[in-house]
């Protein structure tokens, strides 16, 4: 029986670490960033994984158009703002979210949901790790194409008048999603 109990360990261990291996291995393609902003009110910071185009068609084919994507690699995507915001006359609860998006050629979809701190993709489904019961607040933006090309995907927070906007970059296609400070 201790001998047992021993195997089993073991193999336990094993496991644990080829995961923790693998993790870190696969982050090492897409490094994690984080963005913040912050005025006398508000505090909104986004962390998120940068995978590379290497080579590849992004839009369309790596990312399927009218699929879910995590937005970005590796871990959701996660939005936290430190007070209530509105998005195109739409009310987000201060918190935090994880960010998916519809990719489409016409416009996407962007949903901010409320579960947090999961990997951005069921392992084996391999389709977004995203319930749709916990959306907080869904929305649609046009993509804007343009000849300049970004090699890694970024976001970025930029002051625009009264609105600090969500800039999603990646290929040729940007998304911006206007927050309204109150």
């Amino acid at each position: 029986m201790k001998n047992l109990i021993v195997f089993v360990g073991s193999i336990v261990a094993i496991i644990a670490i080829f995961l923790v291996v693998f993790r870190i291995y696969t982050k090492s393609f897409s490094p994690q960033d984080t963005v913040t902003y912050e005025s006398d009110s508000v505090t909104m910071e986004v962390k998120y994984s940068r995978p590379f185009i290497k080579d590849r068609v992004i839009f369309g084919e790596l990312v399927p158009y009218g699929k879910v994507w995590r937005t970005g690699a590796n871990e959701a995507t996660v939005l936290t703002i430190n007070q209530d915001l509105k998005i195109n006359g739409k009310e987000l609860k201060a918190g935090s979210y994880s960010v998916f998006t519809v990719p489409g050629k016409d416009y996407w979809q962007v949903m901010f949901n409320k579960e947090t701190g999961q990997w951005g993709i069921d392992v084996f489904s391999q389709s977004a790790n995203r319930d749709p019961e916990k959306d907080a607040l869904v929305l649609q933006v046009k993509p804007i194409y343009t000849s300049n090309v970004f090699n890694q995907f970024t976001i970025a927070l930029e002051t625009m008048g009264d609105e600090v906007e969500m800039i999603m970059m990646w290929e040729n296609t940007l998304i911006v999603v206007p927050f309204s400070i109150k």
